[in-house]
Parts: C-alpha cells; structure tokens; sequence
C-alpha cells in the first residue's frame, strides 16, 4: 500500500500483503515486522534537474495536464487539489522540519552542499521512468490501474521519489537528495493517504575510492551506506538501539532494512541497499559504484511529534499549524513539543451493503477509496470492510463497507452526512457496477 501501518496502527491482511510488495522506500516508517521479503518501484523522466536553491518558480500543473479524457487516466480532482501544496517546502511545517533536520545531516557528515538537495522535480513521470529504469518487473502489482495513477498509458503521477534517479545521474549528479510528493492509490485510515512525501538519497563511489580504502567496491559502498544512516537514525531518534534487517528489492543488492527500538517497539525507519549495476550502467556509469536509501517524511513525524492522523499534515487549522515552528526539532522527541490534540469532534459511521459483480475488475477496496475520497475528500476518515459471505444459491458474494466520517476542524451535520453518503451510494453503481442491498 502507499504507506505502511505505522506503530500505532493495524491494517488487514490483504493491506498487509500489498504492502509486502511495496518498496521499503515509500513505506517509510512503521512496526517492524518478524520476516518478510518486500518488492520496490522507483522511476525517472527526463526534465530539467533544478536544485532546490536555485529554483526560484514553483512547478506548476495544469489540470489538463493531469486529468484527460485519456482511457488509461484515473486521476481525481481530489488528488489534483494537492498538487503543488508542496507541504515539505513549508519551514514550519512538520514534513518541512523533518526534510530540513535530514539535510542538516548530511551537511554535518559530508561537508556544506555536498549533496544537493532537490524538492521541486516535476510530478508527472514515464512510466518507463516510474518503472522500467529501476528494474520493476513488467508484471509487478504497483504497474496496476489500481495501484498507481496514470495520466495516459505512458505517462503517471510519480509513485515515489526514485522516478528522478536515472536522469539525474545522466545529468551529471553524483551526491544528492530528492524530496517530494507522492501519489499512491491506497486505503483509507489514519495512516494512508494518497498522497504523502519521500526523501531519498543517493552517493556514487569512484573507482579509486574503493581502491584506495582496499575493499571491494560492493563492500566499501554498504559499510558507508549503514554507517550513514545508522547516523542519521541517532540524529532523529537519539541514542537508541538498531538492527539491521536483510531485504529484497529490484534496485538494490544487497538490500537492508534499518529498525530502532523506540518507545517500547522495533520500528522500520528505512530501506536502502547497493544500486544495481544495471542502473548505473544505463546512465553511463558502468565503473562506478553506488548507494540508495530511502524513507517517508510523514512516518517520521507522525512518530516524532506524536501526531495520530495523516489527515492532520493538510490541515489548515491554526490550532494544528501554530504548534510547529522551523528549528523546534530535538533528537527523539526529547523536551521538544509534541503535538497537543485539540478538541475531537464526533464519528459518523455509516455503512454500505452491495453484492459485488459477478464479472469485471471495476469493484476493488482501492476503487472504492477513491470514489468515497472524491465525494467527501478529507471528512472520510476510514473505509473499512466488516462483512463479507457468499449466496450459492445466486451465486453472487456480498460486502459490507463501514465508512467513517470526522472532521478535524468541525462537527458535521447529519443533513450534510447523509449527502455525502447517498452520492457515494451513487457512485458506487455507476462506476464500479456493484448492486446496492
């Protein structure tokens, strides 16, 4: 899924299993499990590489940019209104404060500038860029409709921030950062949203580097690599413990998953590993050596300033944005202010029964999100299947979906409830073909 449960949550076993296909990169942080083996996209397109200090225009798009009359397009004007809101650019935003405490890191450890950070790359990439540049096979779940959302056939809203990786190190950039927002159909609950925001870096090795420190190239590039990170846990989480975890994904061999144990649990805060020589040869750089991490901004502050809903990062509410102040971040959370909950206004639960189609793919639980986010945008705070069976006699298999409805910032009205609802009932005929009980 587009995010993983963090610690604070549980997700189903078929959430589970999405996620389990997932790159650790755009899972960022959550609950680490026992054993698992995950599955990763990344992607590129070629653009102009601009570094975030020299970019003196925000990107813009156009809605017809996105949202066409293409077959292959699923993008909502739901997930058009957050392009461009660009919340890690905000300095007193909590994804702002994260990035900002990441490159001060990397400026500590490697010297002023030495990586460059970008977080203004265009949104919409290839799909070969998204997919084939970083190895995913061709017939990988995240490729799905379902899963990622397309412009047209060969062209999508980026699923993570490795999309740029392959242009940029055509064009010549050896140590840099990437931030950015993130598009993922995915689930509804405290934890998910389809839009959410990665940082992922990237460091080429010469071939004299690794001879002057006399290991081989694969060695020399996963020491640093975990000694980096290892250092950058300590300076968000303070002095705690960590493990590091074997893992497989496309793009990297070997592959690692880096857990800290915070607040009583293992925690994934991570995943990385050494590029895949296929990578850098495509970008001309067969004799070089490389590293790639990778991790999500809102797991990290989610964990870090205590914050219990995704939905809270987009909220405009001053009693939400005047707690976060740029330069308020200590290591661990440590005397630093968390976030102090305001009022919380009443759920409105209200739940659908339909028989599903007896044929088609038009009904899955990720088609659904996406009809009830279009009608009722962030007063959805989770959809959730509670009832399943099947009739043999008809022959058809029935679901119950509860949704829940919650404001942030105000009660809802019966009268306005009952709106959204009948509209995604509406909705849920028309464009997924399921018969309402």
């Amino acid at each position: 899924s587009a995010h993983a449960p963090s610690a604070r949550s549980t997700t189903s076993s078929r959430t589970m299993a999405m996620s389990a296909l997932r790159m650790a990169s755009s899972l960022g942080l959550r609950a680490a499990a026992p054993a698992r083996a995950r599955v990763a996209t990344q992607s590129s397109r070629s653009m102009v590489v601009r570094a975030a200090v020299s970019t003196p225009a925000p990107v813009v798009v156009k809605r017809e940019d996105v949202i066409t009359s293409d077959p292959f397009n699923n993008v909502t004007d739901h997930i058009f209104e957050k392009i461009g809101t660009n919340l890690h650019k905000r300095p007193d935003h909590p994804l702002g404060i994260i990035k900002s405490v990441i490159e001060s890191y990397f400026d500590e450890k490697y010297g002023e500038d030495a990586f460059t950070s970008y977080d203004d790359l265009y949104p919409v990439v290839s799909t070969y860029a998204n997919f084939d540049s970083v190895l995913v096979p061709p017939d990988h779940v995240s490729r799905s409709q379902n899963d990622t959302y397309y412009v047209d056939n060969d062209n999508v809203l980026r699923c993570h921030t490795s999309a740029h990786q392959l242009e940029m190190l055509k064009a010549g950039a050896r140590k840099f950062l990437v931030t950015g927002d993130v598009y993922r159909r995915d689930s509804i609950d405290a934890t998910h949203f389809p839009v959410f925001h990665q940082m992922e870096g990237f460091r080429v090795f010469e071939p004299e580097e690794w001879e002057a420190a006399g290991k081989e190239s694969v060695d020399l590039a996963a020491e640093e690599l975990k000694d980096c990170l290892e250092g950058l846990a300590r300076h968000l989480f303070g002095d705690v413990e960590m493990r590091w975890v074997d893992a497989y994904f496309p793009f990297t061999e070997p592959s690692f998953e880096l857990e800290i144990f915070f607040k009583g649990e293992w925690l994934e805060v991570l995943g990385c590993g050494v590029t895949e020589m296929k990578i850098l040869e495509d970008a001309g750089l067969g004799d070089k050596r490389a590293w790639a991490f990778g991790l999500g901004l809102e797991r990290l502050a989610m964990v870090l300033f205590d914050i219990p809903d995704i939905r809270l990062f987009w909220s405009d509410d001053k009693r939400f944005s005047k707690q976060f102040k740029e330069g308020m971040f200590k290591a661990g959370g440590v005397d630093m202010q968390k976030f102090k909950p305001y009022s919380k206004y009443p759920p409105c639960l209200k739940d659908v029964s339909f028989w599903l189609p007896k044929e088609g793919d038009a009904f899955t639980e990720n088609n659904l999100c996406e009809v009830v986010r279009d009608v009722a945008g962030s007063l959805v705070e989770e959809v959730k299947l509670i009832d399943e069976f099947t009739n043999p006699k008809k022959g058809l298999t029935s679901n119950c979906y509860r949704i829940v409805y919650r404001s942030m910032e105000r009660s809802l009205t019966d009268d306005e409830i009952n709106a959204l609802q009948e509209k995604v009932r509406e909705d849920m005929v028309s464009k997924l073909g399921v018969e309402l009980r």
